[in-house]
């Protein structure tokens, strides 16, 4: 009987992967910074408070688009109400930053405008650690955490899959979405939270803190990618696509996919919701918009453009599909929406294997044709140095394998 031989696990990114890691964290960390806050407004060098904005903003998306790979891209699990672990996140910072505000607010109060409007007299009890930074961070990763843990354990366990989990998540975050606009539930109801003023008793609205949320989202986003990197590669990982190209398979060589599914299902809402924290202090606003059916959609798009089961495919995807989105609201906006559902139709029809998929069959075409070329070339070149003439003056002559001119 023949020894099975593993596949030896490979390193974490290839030689030019870690330089570009380690570019990408020079430019978000470094570079950003320096062509913000350093460079002359007139300079053409110079990175405006508005692309700062911008861009801090897609790679909170990105986030969303990476954590939607895990799951979709290597787990086979299309979830379309991702939307609603990024708002979670971004309330919990919302509360936290509504705090901050203290008695600077319109009423002069220590409860939040809203409140003292609504006739509130004190605060309510889900509100009670709000004041704490460190509490904060908790409950960011805590409460996207459960109920993502709570929602998937009885759908995985009741082996609900397919398009009734999609529909059903999007179900969830519709729910949610209702619940979050009535103002009983002191989250701001319509208007959610705004007019942040200071985080960790920083003013919020300078450059420098502009920029440390910047370098700050960059760093999270590279973090992230390199944790999603090394899980994919591990022995989970394969077991999670294994679960995604034959579940069935897998039962029977003895895993229960259930573990697998939960906790990677738990891991990309707890990823939403940070990229929701870093998201809120950035723009400035919170309500539940952010849990609409069309954000978790888009979620789901800029997997799909970038291409799914790439990992660097999502952000890219997130990036461009985002840029478009930020050019195409200004200069066409009544157009948008129609782009947006055209892309996707255009993705799925001829480019299914997104972005990612068609330049990694190009390069690979690439290579074959480089192969295949290379006994003609080998040949000419043995002719040549027969004949004693260089190689190029055989260019014109077909070769044949064997070395024989035509």
């Amino acid at each position: 009987m023949s020894k099975v031989v593993l596949p030896t696990k490979g390193p974490l990114l290839s030689g030019k992967g870690w330089t570009a890691f380690f570019v990408a964290l020079i430019v978000v960390c470094a570079v950003a910074p320096v062509l913000n806050m350093s460079v002359p407004v007139d300079s053409p060098l110079h990175m405006s408070d508005y692309a700062v904005a911008l861009v801090g903003k897609i790679m909170c998306y990105a986030i969303c688009a990476l954590a939607m790979d895990l799951i979709w891209g290597y787990t086979g699990i299309l979830s379309l109400g991702h939307g609603l672990f990024f708002a979670l996140g971004g309330y919990m910072m919302g509360m936290y930053l509504m705090r901050q505000i203290g008695r600077d607010g319109n009423y002069k109060s220590d409860l939040p405008d809203f409140m003292v409007f609504l006739d509130w007299k004190t605060l309510p009890w889900h509100w009670t650690f709000s004041d704490s930074f460190i509490a904060t961070l908790v409950l960011i990763v805590a409460v996207p955490g459960l109920i993502a843990f709570v929602f998937g354990f009885f759908a995985f366990r009741s082996r609900i899959k397919g398009v009734y989990f999609s529909i059903i998540t999007q179900a969830m975050t519709f729910a949610a979405m209702l619940l979050f606009f009535r103002n009983e539930t002191g989250f701001g109801g319509n208007n959610g939270f705004t007019d942040f003023k200071r985080i960790l008793n920083i003013p919020i609205a300078t450059q420098e803190m502009r920029m440390t949320l910047f370098a700050l989202t960059g760093a999270t986003l590279l973090g992230f990618f390199l944790f999603a990197k090394w899980l994919i590669g591990s022995k989970f990982g394969r077991v999670l696509q294994a679960i995604r190209d034959a579940e069935t398979r897998v039962m029977f060589s003895g895993y229960n996919p259930l573990p697998y599914k939960l906790t990677i299902w738990v891991i990309s809402a707890v990823m939403c919701g940070v990229a929701g924290a870093l998201y809120v202090p950035q723009v400035g606003i919170i309500n539940p918009g952010e849990m609409s059916a069309a954000n978790s959609i888009e979620i789901a798009i800029w997997a799909a453009v970038g291409g799914r089961a790439t990992l660097i495919g999502p952000i890219i995807g997130a990036f461009i599909v985002n840029g478009a989105k930020s050019w195409l609201t200004v200069a066409y906006p009544e157009y948008w929406l129609y782009f947006l559902g055209a892309l996707f139709i255009a993705v799925t029809l001829f480019l299914p294997n997104g972005i990612v998929g068609l330049v990694r069959k190009w390069l690979s075409r690439e290579k074959k044709q480089a192969l295949s070329e290379e006994p003609v070339q080998d040949a000419r070149r043995a002719v040549a140095a027969e004949q004693g003439v260089e190689p190029d003056a055989l260019a014109s002559l077909p070769v044949d394998a064997k070395g024989a001119r035509a």
